[in-house]
């Protein structure tokens, strides 16, 4: 999962439209569409008073490639994977974690099949407004990511050119473990951050 940055002179929209249609004269076929989201919850002030912690953020997050599955991710902490009626439990949890409802952040675009390839290109929104463009990039016959690291970079590069990403994160502790779906999810909440992150600082020249 790799961000991309939005061409010079192009809108969010233009730029995603210029990378699936690289991705369409290689000859990958849309194969419907897909969202990852994401809504941050954080320790209520009520349980921090009372053991003198500083807050911790927990990520809920849902991809549509899972619907069954809810993720609920710590910073650099463990990932649970739980049914997908765990929205529920987090509202009778509101005591211990508080939704921050204005930074739910989602990313939603197009499935293509290339191959044995499946890319993923996603807007990623916070609100109303486009914030960035999310690319994955699943090699699927190759569960050892490792395995397949060079031939997913080779790939990358035919229609990212040299936007195409490092190694992850993720696959430094997985070395030749299987890889697995909240291994992706890690992956989303990263960059999601990454986006939050850029728009707090005020840049000159965006409207």
């Amino acid at each position: 999962v790799a961000q991309v940055p939005v061409a010079e002179g192009k809108s969010v929209q233009q730029t995603v439209e210029i990378l699936t249609r690289k991705l369409e004269l290689l000859g990958a076929e849309k194969q419907g569409t897909f969202c990852v989201d994401c809504e941050t919850y954080h320790t209520a002030a009520s349980t921090m008073s009372n053991q003198g912690q500083t807050g911790k953020l927990m990520y809920v997050m849902h991809n549509s490639e899972y619907p069954l599955s809810c993720f609920a991710l710590f910073e650099n902490g463990p990932c649970l994977i739980a049914d997908a009626n765990f929205d529920t439990l987090m509202v009778k949890l509101k005591g211990f974690f508080q939704n921050a409802k204005a930074n739910k952040i989602e990313s939603r675009g197009t499935r293509y099949q290339y191959c044995d390839f499946l890319v993923k290109v996603g807007t990623v929104t916070m609100g109303p407004s486009a914030r960035g463009i999310s690319v994955e990039v699943e090699y699927c016959p190759c569960v050892i990511a490792n395995d397949c690291w060079n031939l997913l970079m080779e790939f990358m590069q035919s229609f990212m050119g040299n936007h195409t990403p490092g190694v992850p994160s993720v696959f430094g502790t997985k070395h030749d473990s299987i890889y697995s779906p909240a291994d992706t999810m890690v992956q989303y909440m990263e960059l999601f951050n990454k986006i939050r992150k850029q728009q707090q600082v005020p840049v000159a020249g965006i409207r």
